[in-house]
C-alpha cells in the first residue's frame, strides 16, 4: 500500500517521458535509414543484383565468342567483303518464298510507277502557273469560240446571197448548222491544245 500511495517524485517522469521520445526517435531514423537502403538498392538493382550481372555476363561472353569467330574467319569475311555481293542468291527458307515473290511483284510495279510519281511531284510546285495558263487559254479559246461563230454567221449570210445569185441543189438548213458547229468544235479544241502546249 505504501508503494502505490508513494508519488513518483515529477524530476523521473519527465527522464522517462524523454528517454521513450529519443527511443522513438531512434525507431523513426532506424526505419528511415533501412527504407533509403532499400531505394538504394532498387536504384542499382540492375548493376549490382546477381541475376542481372548473371544476364550481363552471359551477353559478354556472347559476344566474345562472336569477335572469336570473326577474328577466326577474317580472311574469309576480307574476301566475302570485297566481293560484290550482286549475282548471288540469298539463302532464304522456304516457307518464306511465297512472301518473297510476292514482294518482288510489289516491287516491280513500284519501281514502273516510280518515275511517273515522281514527275507528279515535281510537277506539284507548278500547279498555279498551269492553273494561270488553263484560266488564260480558256479565256483565249472562249474569245476564238465568239469569232468562230461571227464567222459562221457571215458564212450562212454569204451563202443564202450565193444561193439567191446562182440556184444550188436544194441542202437542209440543219445540215449546213451541223457542219458549221462541227467544224467550230475541231477548231476551238485545236486552238485550246495548242495554247495548253504552249
Amino acid at each position: 500500500t505504501l508503494d502505490l500511495t508513494c508519488r513518483k517524485a515529477p524530476c523521473f517522469v519527465k527522464f522517462s517521458e524523454m528517454e521513450k521520445m529519443a527511443n522513438i526517435r531512434a525507431e523513426i531514423n532506424e526505419k528511415k535509414l533501412k527504407t533509403e537502403i532499400l531505394q538504394l538498392e532498387k536504384e542499382t538493382a540492375d548493376i549490382a543484383h546477381p541475376f542481372y550481372l548473371g544476364k550481363k555476363c552471359e551477353i559478354l561472353q556472347d559476344m566474345n565468342r562472336h569477335l572469336e569467330a570473326v577474328l577466326k574467319e577474317k580472311r574469309a569475311l576480307r574476301k566475302r567483303l570485297i566481293k560484290p555481293r550482286c549475282q548471288e542468291s540469298l539463302p532464304i527458307e522456304a516457307t518464306f518464298h511465297k512472301y518473297v515473290v510476292d514482294l518482288l511483284t510489289e516491287a516491280v510495279t513500284f519501281i514502273e510507277k516510280l518515275e511517273s510519281h515522281l514527275q507528279t511531284v515535281r510537277s506539284i510546285p507548278q500547279i498555279p502557273n498551269i492553273m494561270k495558263n488553263m484560266d488564260t487559254a480558256l479565256t483565249k479559246t472562249e474569245v476564238l469560240v465568239m469569232e468562230l461563230e461571227e464567222l459562221a454567221e457571215q458564212i450562212l449570210k454569204w451563202r443564202e446571197l450565193q444561193i439567191e445569185v446562182i440556184p444550188l441543189e436544194p441542202v437542209s438548213s440543219m445540215q449546213i448548222c451541223f457542219d458549221i458547229a462541227y467544224a467550230l468544235a475541231i477548231v476551238s479544241l485545236f486552238i485550246f491544245v495548242s495554247i495548253l502546249i504552249k
